[in-house]
Protein backbone atom coordinates (compact mmCIF):
# COMPACT_ATOMS: atom_id res chain seq x y z
CA UNK A 1 0.00 0.00 0.00
CA UNK A 2 1.39 3.25 -0.94
CA UNK A 3 1.12 6.63 0.70
CA UNK A 4 -1.63 7.40 -2.71
CA UNK A 5 -3.52 4.42 -1.66
CA UNK A 6 -4.24 6.16 2.13
CA UNK A 7 -7.51 7.97 1.50
CA UNK A 8 -7.67 11.77 1.76
CA UNK A 9 -10.13 11.21 4.94
CA UNK A 10 -8.22 8.90 6.66
CA UNK A 11 -5.16 11.05 6.13
CA UNK A 12 -7.55 14.10 8.51
CA UNK A 13 -8.42 11.93 10.70
CA UNK A 14 -4.54 11.24 10.96
CA UNK A 15 -3.78 15.03 11.73
CA UNK A 16 -6.93 15.48 13.69
CA UNK A 17 -5.80 13.41 16.10
CA UNK A 18 -1.98 14.57 16.28
CA UNK A 19 -3.42 17.96 16.88
CA UNK A 20 -5.80 16.13 19.81
CA UNK A 21 -2.57 14.91 21.14
CA UNK A 22 -0.55 18.06 20.30
CA UNK A 23 -3.30 20.34 22.17
CA UNK A 24 -4.18 17.94 24.91
CA UNK A 25 -0.50 17.53 25.91
CA UNK A 26 0.48 21.50 25.67
CA UNK A 27 -3.02 22.22 27.47
CA UNK A 28 -2.09 19.77 30.48
CA UNK A 29 1.47 20.52 30.90
CA UNK A 30 2.61 24.01 29.63
CA UNK A 31 0.97 25.86 32.08
CA UNK A 32 2.66 23.97 34.96
CA UNK A 33 5.94 24.15 33.71
CA UNK A 34 6.22 27.54 32.67
CA UNK A 35 4.76 28.47 36.49
CA UNK A 36 7.46 28.74 38.17
CA UNK A 37 6.28 29.18 41.74
CA UNK A 38 7.36 27.47 45.38
CA UNK A 39 5.69 24.33 44.47
CA UNK A 40 7.17 24.05 41.25
CA UNK A 41 10.40 22.82 42.36
CA UNK A 42 9.56 19.95 44.22
CA UNK A 43 6.74 19.11 41.14
CA UNK A 44 9.47 18.99 38.47
CA UNK A 45 11.83 17.11 40.34
CA UNK A 46 9.07 14.38 40.89
CA UNK A 47 7.61 14.50 37.35
CA UNK A 48 10.01 16.56 35.26
CA UNK A 49 11.19 13.81 32.92
CA UNK A 50 7.79 12.59 32.00
CA UNK A 51 6.58 15.92 31.33
CA UNK A 52 9.18 16.71 29.06
CA UNK A 53 9.39 13.52 27.52
CA UNK A 54 5.33 14.20 27.00
CA UNK A 55 5.51 17.86 25.86
CA UNK A 56 8.39 16.74 23.41
CA UNK A 57 5.91 14.26 22.04
CA UNK A 58 3.53 17.37 21.61
CA UNK A 59 5.56 19.48 19.61
CA UNK A 60 6.57 16.19 17.29
CA UNK A 61 2.76 15.96 16.67
CA UNK A 62 2.47 19.27 14.81
CA UNK A 63 4.67 17.39 12.20
CA UNK A 64 2.08 14.82 11.94
CA UNK A 65 -0.02 17.39 10.89
CA UNK A 66 1.45 18.08 7.82
CA UNK A 67 3.25 14.51 7.46
CA UNK A 68 0.65 12.47 8.78
CA UNK A 69 1.83 8.80 7.84
CA UNK A 70 5.68 9.55 8.37
CA UNK A 71 4.80 10.41 11.73
CA UNK A 72 2.87 7.25 11.81
CA UNK A 73 5.38 6.07 14.90
CA UNK A 74 4.26 8.76 17.50
CA UNK A 75 0.42 7.73 17.58
CA UNK A 76 2.14 4.07 17.68
CA UNK A 77 3.85 4.94 20.59
CA UNK A 78 0.87 7.01 22.44
CA UNK A 79 -0.76 3.51 22.14
CA UNK A 80 1.95 1.56 23.26
CA UNK A 81 2.47 3.43 26.11
CA UNK A 82 -1.10 4.06 27.30
CA UNK A 83 -1.79 0.68 27.12
CA UNK A 84 0.98 -0.56 29.82
CA UNK A 85 0.31 1.91 31.84
CA UNK A 86 -3.12 0.95 32.42
CA UNK A 87 -2.10 -3.12 32.48
CA UNK A 88 1.05 -2.73 34.54
CA UNK A 89 -0.05 0.99 36.98
CA UNK A 90 -3.67 1.56 36.51
CA UNK A 91 -5.31 -2.01 36.91
CA UNK A 92 -2.88 -3.16 39.78
CA UNK A 93 -4.18 -0.49 41.61
CA UNK A 94 -7.66 -1.42 40.64
CA UNK A 95 -7.38 -4.84 41.82
CA UNK A 96 -6.07 -3.72 45.33
CA UNK A 97 -8.27 -0.88 46.02
CA UNK A 98 -5.88 1.70 46.06
CA UNK A 99 -7.03 3.82 43.07
CA UNK A 100 -6.54 7.29 43.67
CA UNK A 101 -8.53 10.30 42.07
CA UNK A 102 -5.48 11.06 39.97
CA UNK A 103 -4.77 7.75 39.13
CA UNK A 104 -8.48 7.22 37.85
CA UNK A 105 -8.05 10.75 36.04
CA UNK A 106 -5.43 9.50 34.23
CA UNK A 107 -7.16 5.92 33.88
CA UNK A 108 -10.06 7.65 32.12
CA UNK A 109 -7.73 10.05 29.61
CA UNK A 110 -5.35 6.73 28.64
CA UNK A 111 -8.21 4.61 28.45
CA UNK A 112 -9.63 6.81 25.92
CA UNK A 113 -6.99 6.98 23.92
CA UNK A 114 -6.20 3.13 23.84
CA UNK A 115 -9.99 3.20 22.62
CA UNK A 116 -9.78 6.06 19.67
CA UNK A 117 -6.17 5.60 18.45
CA UNK A 118 -6.49 2.34 16.87
CA UNK A 119 -9.92 3.59 15.04
CA UNK A 120 -7.83 6.66 13.29
CA UNK A 121 -4.54 4.31 12.46
CA UNK A 122 -4.69 2.99 9.01
CA UNK A 123 -3.96 -0.60 9.67
CA UNK A 124 -3.01 -1.75 6.24
CA UNK A 125 -0.73 0.87 5.75
CA UNK A 126 0.94 -0.33 9.12
CA UNK A 127 1.32 -4.47 8.58
CA UNK A 128 2.48 -3.08 4.95
CA UNK A 129 5.11 -0.79 5.86
CA UNK A 130 6.45 -1.58 9.07
CA UNK A 131 5.94 -5.35 8.96
CA UNK A 132 5.65 -6.90 5.48
CA UNK A 133 8.39 -4.11 4.06
CA UNK A 134 12.16 -5.66 4.45
CA UNK A 135 14.17 -4.10 7.02
CA UNK A 136 16.52 -2.00 5.81
CA UNK A 137 20.40 -3.41 5.19
CA UNK A 138 22.65 -3.31 8.47
CA UNK A 139 25.99 -3.26 6.46
CA UNK A 140 27.41 -2.91 3.19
Amino acid sequence: MTDDNVPVWRLNLLRAMYLLVTLGLALSFWPAVLDHTELWARWAQRRGEMVAMLLALSMLCVWGLRYPLQMLPLLIFELVWKSLWVVTIAYPLWQQGAMTPGVEESFYACLAGIIITPLVLPWRYILQHYFRKPGQRWRN
